[in-house]
């Protein structure tokens, strides 16, 4: 199960959503090489690591997929980490960037659903950005200029969602999941 999105676009909270609702979901926790935030644990949110060592993991061949998303920042996921939940026979979601959501598609095909969440215009995903308020002014922009850019990537995930209001959106993300659970990728 691979959700991806712009930043802001709501992707984690959904994913906490289906994490709660699925009970076969495990979350596949990313590795990065960006600082802990205030409250992120390691093992939690992410697997922190330096860009040193995420170089490292790559020149080892030990990464499902991974992007230097900003420069300096490594975001990616560990093949031990999918490996450890295939073998609780859980379902791997997700929560990855669009360029990690498309590699990861392509090495698992059909036995795995794309879901891109869309925001309903960059307008409101700024907007979005701003009331988190963990960014500054100068990553608002940043994040606002690659947002256009990840929504060209939309057409390449199975379903598209636009977040216009939550709790809608949990409904629908729930019918889809449930629709693949039942009946793949029909």
């Amino acid at each position: 199960m691979i959700i991806s999105a712009p930043s802001g676009a709501g992707k984690t909270t959904i994913v906490k959503h289906l994490l709660k609702t699925f009970p076969q979901l495990e979350f596949s926790i990313s590795v990065t090489s960006r600082p802990k935030r205030d409250g992120e644990l390691e093992g939690r949110e992410y697997y922190f690591m330096s860009p040193d060592e995420f170089r490292e993991k790559i020149s080892q061949n030990l990464l499902l997929e991974w992007e230097e998303v900003y420069a300096g920042n490594f975001y990616g996921t560990l093949k031990s980490e999918v490996d450890r939940i295939l073998k609780n026979d859980h379902v791997p979601i997700f929560d990855v960037d669009v360029v990690g959501g498309c590699h990861i598609k392509q090495q698992f095909g059909t036995s795995a659903l794309s879901l891109f969440i869309a925001p309903p215009n960059i307008e409101i995903l700024e907007q979005r950005l701003r009331i988190r308020g963990t960014e500054t002014e100068e990553n608002i922009q940043k994040r606002i200029s690659k947002a256009r850019w990840e929504m060209e990537f939309a057409p390449k995930f199975d379903k598209i969602l636009v977040n216009h209001a939550l709790e809608q959106t949990f409904v629908q993300v729930e019918e889809i999941l449930t629709h693949f659970f039942n009946n793949g990728m029909e």
